[in-house]
């Protein structure tokens, strides 16, 4: 009994991909698509981001530079 219920697990993990690697390696092969896109959508925002705020951070940045190293 014992081994027929390992076996069944075993057969479960297979289906699932979790023992396999090569069904493991066709599902993620479909998601590079999905890590372009956050990767783009990321830069994009970073951009937007430092457009907008880049001179006022670099101001904020001088002027905590100029107090540590003195006036």
């Amino acid at each position: 009994m014992h081994g027929r219920a390992v076996e069944l697990w075993c057969g479960a993990l297979a289906v699932l991909g979790l023992v396999s690697g090569s069904a493991r390696e066709d599902r993620e092969r479909g998601d590079v698509p999905g890590w372009v896109l956050i990767t783009v959508m990321t830069a994009g925002l970073v951009i937007a981001l430092w457009a907008v705020a880049g001179p006022a951070l670099t101001g904020m940045f001088e002027e905590a530079m100029g107090s540590v190293t003195g006036p």
